[in-house]
């Protein structure tokens, strides 16, 4: 296969970030008493690292009790699809110097409630892929 054909491609960091500030909901990973939880979060990308809100309850405790967590964006159309993955760590922010940057970011609830906490994401490891989508290889031509 050559690129054009190629169904999955590895996406380079810059070409990950792009997408993922292309969206505005993604999901949100964490493990809470042995489980795992996952949340559907709108956020946005603010410096390299991704920022949302949330209220007092479960997300936000599991988010900042866990050292590490996971998040996941993807898209598609007929043709193709992405997904990126950023494992890292959540941070509740607290001082007025980051919730003022927070604030400067521009993300709103998408519910009509409270959510008054900030958490930034701050990556370890970012990685994407994107999918070409078409039919399943022939299975003869795979033996052979």
């Amino acid at each position: 296969m050559d690129a054009t054909t190629t169904p999955v491609t590895e996406l380079s960091e810059s070409q990950s970030w792009q997408l993922l500030s292309g969206l505005t909901l993604g999901r949100l990973v964490t493990t809470v008493g042995g489980w795992t939880e996952i949340f559907p979060v709108n956020y946005v990308v603010q410096h390299k690292t991704l920022l949302f809100r949330t209220a007092e309850g479960t997300k936000l405790l599991t988010a900042v009790l866990n050292e590490n967590v996971v998040f996941e964006a993807d898209d598609h159309n007929v043709v193709e699809g992405w997904s990126v993955v950023v494992r890292g760590t959540a941070k509740l922010l607290s001082t007025a110097a980051e919730i003022a940057e927070a604030d400067s970011a521009g993300l709103y609830p998408w519910v009509a409630t409270r959510k008054l906490r900030y958490v930034r994401i701050t990556p370890h490891t970012l990685t994407g892929r994107r999918f070409v989508f078409g039919p399943e290889p022939d299975q003869t031509a795979l033996v052979s």
